[in-house]
């Protein structure tokens, strides 16, 4: 890669981590739970920037062992004391409030109201965020300096006020579909229910988005499918809604707090050796970054639900610091000055590459398999010689032409060489000009 090339890719790269970085703060205020008018805002944003269609399922609708639950709306939400002074207020930050509280408007004394309060006492100046979605109840969270505070006065008495109703509605999510060549899909799914956290999950948002912009302007060999769901209920209610369609989903990743200064961190499929595993263990291996691969387990985001043994999609989830592994971590202190545009460039990047290893990756068949063909007069060693790294380049075209069988994929070929999966394929492409190569696969789905 030349010098020029090399830095306008680093002047994209910085342009799309700061392009995203905006769009996450534009996105940050708005009380998105998982139902209510801020997923519906928040989709609504999307639109401006993806064909983002919105989906409404109706409360009560069964899927699978779960139901569509009511929808939570908060107005106000507030503790005043005698004075009448907002001693905490949602109106200061989302995550005051604990999502799915039951409406109140009482005085209660602090004695009771204080079984009410969740603090952080390790980290005395955050909000911790917590959700009660499916549980009927009220709270309300703080820093642990307010609660000290309101302890010192003792026991007296406050005014409780939270404005909510939970009504016949629906639940919100947005789907992209971007038609390839193929009807076989890839999955992208991310979460959309968090208030006012930035790396979880404004960034796997984000993220989303741009691939979904950039696929869209290119032709592509996989249909994409991009979906922006609630947690856990949102992914099973498309998994239930969307049975039928399943089998065409070949590969898929979940994203979710891609946004960190951590290292990025692959957690494998149920399958474990599936394609996008190898896909992505690939791509790592060959990139600047670092990075960790973690098997399957069934905790986490959403590719416990996709992944589940009645499903059994081949999807991983693609992140930086997983969840609960970082102070920040469903806390107050994950806000836009946590989030970094050079990390959501960086986690757009390997997202980028480990599809374009899927949309590459056929077998090929030999055309002249007897011994070696003769290279020179095809003009192919002064076709290798003009890469920086030759030597390399010259391997790669002597490790397809030797596994090119019609049984090894590129991706075989590349894991067998220790190359990098674009130095293979540009061996590849070099190779059918030269109609050395024949694709034995017609249409994607006979490529497994």
């Amino acid at each position: 890669m030349s010098d020029t090339t090399q830095h306008a890719r680093v002047e994209g790269e910085n342009s799309s981590g700061e392009a995203m970085y905006q769009l996450a703060c534009e996105l940050f205020p708005f009380h998105r739970g998982i139902t209510g008018p801020g997923v519906r805002a928040s989709l609504k944003v999307l639109q401006q920037h993806v064909p983002l269609q919105v989906h409404e399922v109706p409360s009560g609708t069964s899927v699978y062992d779960w139901e569509v639950p009511k929808e939570w709306r908060v107005g106000s939400a507030y503790i005043a004391d005698a004075e009448g002074n907002h001693v905490v207020d949602i109106a200061d930050s989302n995550l005051h409030i604990i999502g799915y509280s039951d409406a109140i408007d009482a005085t209660v004394a602090w004695s009771e109201l204080r079984t009410h309060l969740v603090t952080l006492p390790k980290h005395r100046g955050w909000i911790p965020y917590r959700s009660s979605h499916f549980e009927s109840g009220w709270g309300f969270c703080l820093t642990h300096r307010q609660f000290e505070e309101l302890e010192a006065r003792g026991e007296v008495d406050y005014r409780v006020v939270i404005d909510s109703e939970l009504i016949d509605g629906a639940l919100t999510y947005g789907e992209i579909y971007l038609p390839g060549a193929s009807k076989d899909e890839v999955l992208i799914s991310t979460h959309v229910c968090h208030p006012s956290l930035a790396n979880d999950n404004l960034s796997g948002i984000v993220v989303a988005t741009w691939i979904a912009k950039q696929f869209a302007s290119t032709s592509n060999r996989y249909s994409y499918r991009f979906i922006f769901v609630p947690a856990t209920i949102g992914a099973i209610t498309w998994l239930a809604l969307n049975a039928k369609g399943l089998p065409s989903i070949r590969h898929g990743l979940v994203l979710t707090g891609v946004g960190d200064s951590g290292s990025i961190t692959y957690k494998r499929s149920r399958r474990d050796c599936a394609e996008i595993d190898r896909a992505t263990a690939h791509v790592l291996a060959h990139s600047a970054y670092p990075y960790e691969i973690r098997k399957f387990e069934p905790f986490g985001y959403d590719e416990r639900q996709y992944c589940s043994p009645g499903i059994d999609l081949q999807m991983g989830c693609l992140m930086r610091s997983p969840n609960g592994e970082y102070p920040e971590y469903h806390t107050s202190a994950d806000n836009l000055d946590f989030l970094r545009p050079d990390a959501l460039a960086g986690s757009l990047e390997t997202a980028v590459e480990i599809l374009s290893v899927l949309e590459a990756n056929t077998s090929y068949v030999n055309q002249n398999p007897m011994c070696e063909p003769q290279l020179g007069r095809r003009g192919l060693y002064r076709s290798f010689g003009n890469l920086n790294d030759g030597g390399a380049a010259q391997r790669a075209v002597q490790w397809v032409l030797s596994y090119s069988d019609g049984h090894h994929s590129l991706l075989d070929i590349a894991e067998r060489a220790n190359l990098p999966f674009d130095q293979v394929r540009h061996a590849t492409d070099v190779l059918i000009e030269q109609q050395l190569l024949l694709d034995v696969n017609v249409d994607v789905g006979a490529t497994e």
